[in-house]
């Protein structure tokens, strides 16, 4: 089973996709990561996240090892750090990574989060490197909805292709308002540490709900984010174990009564709250 999500343009990306922040960082598991991406690929979890920040540039490299030949079959996304996002350093940061993704194109560059460069600059460069071809699309990380607006109202701001955010099922501010504004004009969101890093509760509602569906908390919870529209979820799998249970999430079709009962337990937003981050 495979799920999809629709770009502005129209294209389609994997739902499911594979993060790796904290990847490459400890050479005695360069192996059993190099095989976890590998697998992912396999299955179907083409769409492969990164930025330049990640070991500065090692989980970059990381990802050039394990996937340099699938190149054609990934959608492969970076980042770029704020102090790096004027016009030209920009272009010069998105350079340095497809060097060390041994690739000619992104097809996915963020804005990793605001920074002091004005907008301006950032959105100029990333035209820029559209038109070379250097990037497929452009988009931005860690933007609440005050952001968003201001990005709206910059000339090509609106060719943001995503907002990639802290989202998971104990991390719903975003529905109050920043969710739906981007629903209204079609742009996906894009959800890091989708199981909050392995901190969700293991009793409760996510674990008897699981008992249903011969599943542990963390597959329902990304099950969860995954059954909602218009979101991709890239939670990261450093063994080949945590790739193939990530991906059974894709299986697990949650009840309106299992939704209800999460609901009650994670409720949703009832007032504006900060976006948050890690």
């Amino acid at each position: 089973m495979s799920r999809h999500v629709t770009l502005p343009s129209g294209e389609t990306v994997p739902a499911l996709g594979q993060g790796t922040w904290q990847m490459a960082e400890t050479s005695s598991r360069r192996a059993q990561e190099i095989e976890a991406l590998r697998l992912g690929v396999e299955l179907g979890m083409t769409l492969i996240d990164t930025a330049e920040m990640y070991g500065e540039g090692a989980s970059e490299k990381l990802i050039a090892e394990a996937l340099g030949p699938e190149r054609d079959r990934l959608f492969l996304v970076s980042k770029v750090y704020p102090h790096n996002a004027g016009s030209k350093g920009v272009v010069l940061a998105c350079e340095r990574s497809l060097e060390r993704l041994g690739t000619d194109r992104l097809d996915l560059y963020l804005l990793h989060w605001r920074g002091n460069v004005p907008l301006q600059e950032t959105v100029a460069g990333f035209e820029e490197l559209r038109r070379s071809g250097k990037i497929r699309y452009w988009g931005v990380s860690n933007f609440d909805i005050e952001d968003m607006e201001e990005l709206f109202a910059i000339e090509g701001g609106a060719n943001c292709a995503t907002n990639q955010i802290l989202y998971n099922v104990t991390r719903r501010g975003a529905e109050y308002d920043l969710i739906p504004w981007m629903g209204e004009r079609r742009i996906p969101l894009m959800a890091y540490s989708p199981i909050e890093q392995g901190r969700l509760p293991k009793a409760g509602i996510l674990h008897e709900i699981g008992r249903n569906h011969n599943a542990g908390p963390y597959q329902i919870a990304l099950a969860w984010l995954l059954q909602r529209p218009g979101i991709i979820a890239i939670p990261k799998a450093s063994s080949p174990i945590h790739v193939r249970e990530n991906r059974r999430a894709l299986e697990i079709r949650l009840s309106p009564d299992e939704l209800s009962a999460i609901n009650a337990e994670f409720p949703p937003p009832k007032r504006k709250r900060p976006l948050e981050m890690i």
